[in-house]
């Protein structure tokens, strides 16, 4: 039985879970074959529930790590490890545990059926092990993949689409409807592929908390202008000399800027070094 408060709904839908596998490479029918599975690799997946999508991914041969909060559960993913030797079960939360301990060494690629009320969280989490991980595919509510993947302009680009266009390069995959769950959530839902590097190994800034704290305050009233927004960080003339210098017009909001354009804007008012 799902735990509402655990915002659980598990993808009960067997056809669904095979598009899943084979849009993210992990089924023998997907184009080309499963994905080549080496021997430096690994799966982590979060929130496993009743091992849903744990068969596929053990399935390829790959280590997989299966990472689940509700101990009932993670006590009946065990099971699984009879026909898959190479799976393990790890109760705990993924906010918490270390994923590089985890992995003892091998290259990462995540899967999750994510809640929304964690979904933030969950991905500034997974940006902590960014230099580990090769590449993300989360299924998420549809308007979270949507804002994941927004462009500059777009009324549903902001901040969250910064962080996540920073760390990694999101394609949106597929859409999957209320049905293919039990419970079914109220809104539709969408898988993610989040592959790394993105932005962020060409940018090379020191500081990338310091970073997402300037972007978070860029868009923290929208609707404002970005002189208006960083009033507490630098005064307005300072700010409008900074944009001009980068050809930007003072009157520019923060969902009109790229991912380098907030680099470079960052790396004028708050120089690093």
């Amino acid at each position: 039985m799902a735990r509402q408060r655990l915002g659980q709904h598990f993808l009960v839908d067997a056809g669904w879970r095979d598009k899943i596998a084979r849009a993210i490479g992990i089924s023998p029918r997907a184009m080309g074959g499963a994905q080549e599975q080496s021997a430096d690799k690994c799966w982590i997946e979060i929130g496993a529930g009743h091992g849903e999508m744990t068969g596929h991914l053990a399935a390829t041969g790959a280590a997989v790590y299966a990472i689940e909060l509700d101990l009932k559960f993670a006590e009946r993913l065990k099971r699984l490890r009879e026909r898959f030797p190479k799976l393990t079960v790890v109760p705990g939360d993924a906010l918490q545990v270390d994923l590089l301990k985890i992995a003892a060494g091998h290259r990462m690629r995540i899967y999750g059926n994510l809640p929304y009320y964690i979904t933030s969280p969950i991905l500034h989490r997974m940006f902590e092990f960014a230099a580990e991980i090769d590449e993300m595919h989360f299924v998420v509510q549809l308007e979270v993949a949507r804002r994941l993947t927004a462009s500059p302009g777009s009324r549903l680009y902001g901040y969250l689409s910064v962080a996540v266009q920073f760390y990694t390069r999101p394609e949106f995959v597929l859409r999957l409807p209320r049905g293919a769950f039990r419970p079914p959530p109220e809104v539709a839902s969408a898988l993610v592929t989040l592959r790394l590097p993105g932005e962020r190994t060409r940018l090379q800034l020191a500081d990338e908390g310091r970073f997402l704290d300037f972007v978070k305050l860029c868009f923290a009233q929208k609707r404002k202008t970005l002189v208006n927004n960083l009033r507490t960080l630098a005064v307005p003339e300072l700010v409008r000399e900074a944009l001009a210098a980068l050809k930007v017009r003072s009157d520019t909001r923060a969902e009109q800027l790229a991912v380098a354009q907030f680099a470079a804007l960052f790396r004028r008012l708050i120089p690093e070094g």
